[in-house]
């Protein structure tokens, strides 16, 4: 079993986080399961993000003047 630690919250919080478990399933596999879903939530807002991009046709009329004939 990996190195237990102790952290201290509010009973409001640890009522939060015990709200997204299922019987039997310790605090340490919710947080898990719920750090696990973050992670997957981040990579796809970083995937389905537009910052720094331009549409195709943006690219198209940028290629066109850079290479003018």
């Amino acid at each position: 079993m990996d190195n237990i630690t102790t952290i201290q919250l509010s009973k409001e919080t640890k009522d939060k986080i015990s709200s997204f478990g299922v019987k039997g399933e310790s605090y340490d596999e919710i947080l898990k399961r719920i750090y696990s879903l973050a992670v997957k939530e981040q990579l796809r807002d970083f995937l389905m993000s537009s910052e720094g991009f331009i549409s195709i046709d943006e690219a198209i009329e940028k290629h066109n003047k850079k290479w003018q004939k």
